[in-house]
């Protein structure tokens, strides 16, 4: 059961709420590769293992957001992303098992291996997918899209912003972290230190810096910046923390409100590298070190980022003495067999480009 539910059940009573994930995700140590780094007290929550059908940070959100969808009686939910957006695949994967229509409004970004398979699989969820030239781009198209599947069906689809970053979706994540304080108590890892997670839209940090305050943990939120300034930002940290404080406490009053902890989130913004979606040296280098050492799988747009981030703290001796925990966002369950038969022409023109184009070479 949900962690937040069983202390606060009115949250139960009030939140609107679809039951995805597998949940408790497992914690493990990263015994090898913490010894060879400095870092001897490492340890990863494993969210890769979320949910059977597609894993990943993105499916404790849903829980909440696709469950306002069926409460409010919609047929379709629109989301944004990049071209390779595991969000908007999440979205559309999880919308068509809760019985609702998914449109995924897209926009470039730099190619991968990954955009190719997120986006075939996108199409076998049935997935009604729209690619633009960007941000500024997608609005018109949104509105029409929007508008027109309301006409259809009688009702207007529900939005979901890019990440599923929400109050309400980053309630996944104040739940979360109550989850790992009962790992904690339970023994299968000291209370953490430091824990390490990717920033894109900032619903993961900060509903986890939520739940770990209220939780009674005091750990530091390392928020590692993967997307442009403007999501990731102190301003923005504050007011989101504030705005799902202010939803849990409404839904039930038992929950406190708790003011924003200035000291326990630390935002990291070096190990972004040019563009979103562009990887890195130092990022790929974690990938094959995570991999070589614990066969733990990464990617570089996310996951590798933020574990480069480990990795320079502990050559700077950060994590000799301190208990760090990694929270893999990346699904690692494989979905090859699902995407094996898909001819990428059934696809909208506008995104053949990612299958017949080069990769980016720190992806090949």
């Amino acid at each position: 059961m949900n962690a937040l539910f069983e202390l606060y059940p009115g949250l139960r009573q009030s939140l609107p709420y679809v039951a995805l994930a597998d949940l408790p995700t497992p914690i493990e140590p990263l015994a090898r590769l913490g010894a060879a780094i400095g870092a001897p007290n490492l340890y990863v929550k494993r969210d890769d293992l979320s949910a059977s059908l597609y894993g990943g940070n993105k499916v404790r959100k849903l829980e909440f957001l696709l469950g306002r969808a069926l409460r409010d009686g919609r047929k379709c939910v629109m989301t944004f992303g990049a071209a390779g957006s595991n969000h908007a695949l999440a979205t559309a994967l999880y919308a068509r098992q809760a019985g609702l229509r998914s449109i995924s409004m897209l926009v470039p970004q730099p190619n991968a291996r990954s955009v190719g398979r997120n986006l075939l699989l996108s199409h076998a969820a049935e997935a009604e997918l729209h690619h633009h030239g960007g941000m500024v781009q997608v609005v018109l198209p949104s509105v029409y899209h929007y508008l027109r599947h309301g006409l259809r069906d009688g009702v207007l689809p529900m939005i979901i912003p890019p990440g599923g970053t929400t109050p309400l979706g980053m309630a996944g994540f104040v739940a979360a972290a109550f989850e790992l304080k009962r790992q904690v108590d339970a023994g299968a890892m000291p209370a953490p230190d430091r824990l390490y997670a990717a920033s894109g839209t900032m619903g993961t940090v900060i509903g986890l810096l939520l739940g770990l305050v209220a939780a009674g943990l005091d750990t530091r939120v390392v928020a590692v910046r993967v997307t442009q300034p403007q999501f990731t930002s102190m301003r923005k940290a504050r007011r989101f923390f504030a705005a799902t404080n202010r939803l849990l406490h409404r839904a039930d009053p038992s929950f406190p409100l708790l003011p924003f902890p200035e000291d326990r989130l630390e935002m990291r913004h070096e190990f972004y590298g040019e563009a979103y979606g562009q990887y890195t040296e130092a990022g790929m280098r974690a990938v094959r070190m995570a991999r070589e050492t614990e066969d733990l799988k990464l990617e570089g747009t996310y996951t590798g980022k933020t574990f480069a981030a480990i990795l320079v703290d502990a050559a700077a001796g950060r994590l000799r003495d301190r208990t760090a925990l990694f929270w893999n966002t990346y699904n690692s369950r494989d979905f090859s067999r699902d995407i094996t038969h898909l001819d990428y022409h059934a696809l909208p023109r506008s995104v053949h480009r990612y299958f017949e184009e080069s990769v980016q070479p720190l992806d090949r």
